[in-house]
């Protein structure tokens, strides 16, 4: 019973310490955050990691305490600019995806929106068209057991930076993952933001 108490106690403070990077230094990547926390704990058993819900609940925690209606401000923030970018973008099936989604964003956290389309150049013609500055870059994304490869287009609001991940109409029907073994990721509509606006 002391082991396994152990076990819980480190990898609640490794969930602690992920949350805190996340919060404070903007990191985005779980697996990242997990690593780091573990490194400096000096944690090398895999199974004491915490998962991804429990470092969401650590974060929740760090977010309520250390900031308060400084975070629950910001939050609102950048959901009006995920909001705005979604009905600029609404020819592209926007959903928004991420921390601002699950509302537990950090200090310099982005914006994440799938786009859904079957001509995914379209995206980029649309911001060429625009003369919106952006940086083309690729994202890994799990599909069942398919591995999909995905642009993602990347523009700058005022600061904060939209990532925007351009799939096909068919991913919208699949459940997609960062990672194999990952859970799957969560996915609002234009009207559920609105709805999470205004709730928040």
């Amino acid at each position: 019973m002391p082991r396994e108490s152990g076990r819980n106690d480190r990898r609640n403070h490794i969930a602690y310490l992920a949350a805190r990077l996340m919060a404070e230094e903007g990191i985005e990547d779980y697996a990242l955050a997990k690593r780091k926390a573990a490194r400096q704990t000096g944690a090398a058993d895999t199974r004491e990691l915490p998962t991804n819900d429990e470092i969401d609940a650590a974060l929740r925690a760090h977010q309520q305490i250390y900031h308060g209606e400084e975070h629950r401000e910001r939050l609102r923030e950048l959901r009006r600019r995920a909001l705005r970018a979604m009905r600029e973008l609404a020819e592209f099936n926007p959903h928004l995806t991420g921390s601002v989604l699950h509302g537990n964003a950090g200090r310099y956290a982005g914006i994440h929106i799938q786009l859904y389309t079957d001509n995914e150049k379209a995206v980029e013609l649309y911001l060429i068209d625009r003369d919106i500055p952006y940086r083309a870059t690729q994202r890994r994304l799990f599909c069942g057991e398919d591995v999909l490869t995905a642009p993602v287009f990347t523009i700058d609001d005022g600061g904060t930076a939209v990532e925007l991940t351009v799939l096909s109409m068919r991913e919208l029907r699949g459940r997609l993952r960062t990672s194999v073994e990952g859970k799957h990721i969560e996915r609002a509509k234009l009207q559920a933001v609105e709805q999470l606006l205004a709730e928040t």
